[in-house]
């Protein structure tokens, strides 16, 4: 294909319908019509001999073509926008950006309420989407833009990825305050003694059940869920345990009926991460968000 023929605007176009695979959608992004985006779809299918999207039910999917293009051509478009806009400086103050960001409960409840009181005064017009985190790197959302910044434990993040560790956690076991087994210390007998609840994150085994296999042992899981908070308010209910990260259980030891043990093994912390394409190191906006993250992640903060 020659480049100097095509129509470069048609990108955006096919940008916009890959994203949304629907042309209402993908018209209302581009502020454009929908009969606008329907001939631009159809120009692209004939400039790239592709169907492009395809009808399949009641809805439309991308062809294998359309899926090997969506990254690079969504990559290219921001890089363009961010050339553009490098030589602009950011003003927090009047900025209108929108963010999108991907987090568990359990860091949007330690995290945000302090980001949003940082925004508040400093930069009043940005505006923060959050969205749910699955347990490994939402790695397609970053590069479609779907999502600007994670914030989370991850395990393998690709190259083109940048990271910044954020802070370190350890485990706090939490039981209700007149819980029957556990009226004094706790040790390991004790422990193990215990109906556990487990928050799993869509992991297969988490930090203790790790720690309890290599030495030969095991626990008692009666209850599994992917949301922290609500693991808070079943143990203070129940006569279930639940080993939770220690800001979250200080925050909820002082609304719910909980006591706090320390764990009776060392498993040291764990640590959360920022995350998002190494390609927005240049976004001035996205960066001065991260360095007001960073501040809430800093001890005494």
């Amino acid at each position: 294909m020659n480049i100097s023929t095509f129509d470069l605007n048609l990108l955006r176009v096919l940008d916009a319908l890959l994203r949304e695979c629907n042309v209402s959608r993908a018209a209302e992004r581009l502020s454009l019509s929908q009969p606008a985006v329907s001939n631009a779809l159809n120009r692209l299918r004939v400039l790239l001999d592709d169907p492009l999207l395809v009808r399949v039910g009641r809805a439309m999917q991308p062809t294998p073509r359309a899926q090997a293009l969506a990254g690079p051509i969504h990559a290219a478009l921001q890089q363009i926008e961010q050339s553009l806009s490098a030589g602009e400086i950011f003003d927090p103050a009047r900025s209108k950006q929108h963010f999108k960001i991907a987090v568990t409960d359990y860091v949007e409840l330690i995290c945000m309420p302090r980001l949003l009181e940082q925004l508040s005064r400093l930069a009043p017009g940005i505006r923060i989407d959050i969205h749910h985190l699955s347990p490994s790197l939402p790695s397609d959302a970053l590069d479609k833009g779907d999502l600007d910044l994670v914030l989370g434990r991850f395990e393998d993040i690709p190259p083109r990825f940048a990271r910044r560790h954020w802070m370190s956690e350890t485990l706090l076991l939490a039981v209700r305050k007149d819980h029957p087994l556990l009226s004094g210390a706790l040790d390991l007998k004790t422990f193990l003694s215990l109906s556990h609840l487990w928050v799993h994150g869509g992991q297969t085994r988490g930090m203790v059940d790790q720690w309890l296999s290599e030495q030969g042992l095991s626990r008692t899981i009666s209850y599994t869920t992917p949301n922290y908070l609500q693991a808070a308010h079943i143990v203070a209910s129940s006569e279930l345990a639940a080993a939770l990260p220690s800001q979250l259980a200080q925050h909820f030891a002082t609304l719910l009926p909980l006591q706090l043990h320390e764990l009776p093994f060392t498993l040291g912390p764990f640590h959360l991460e920022t995350v998002h394409l190494g390609q927005r190191l240049r976004d001035p906006a996205l960066q001065w968000l991260v360095e007001q993250i960073m501040l809430i992640g800093q001890p005494g903060v």
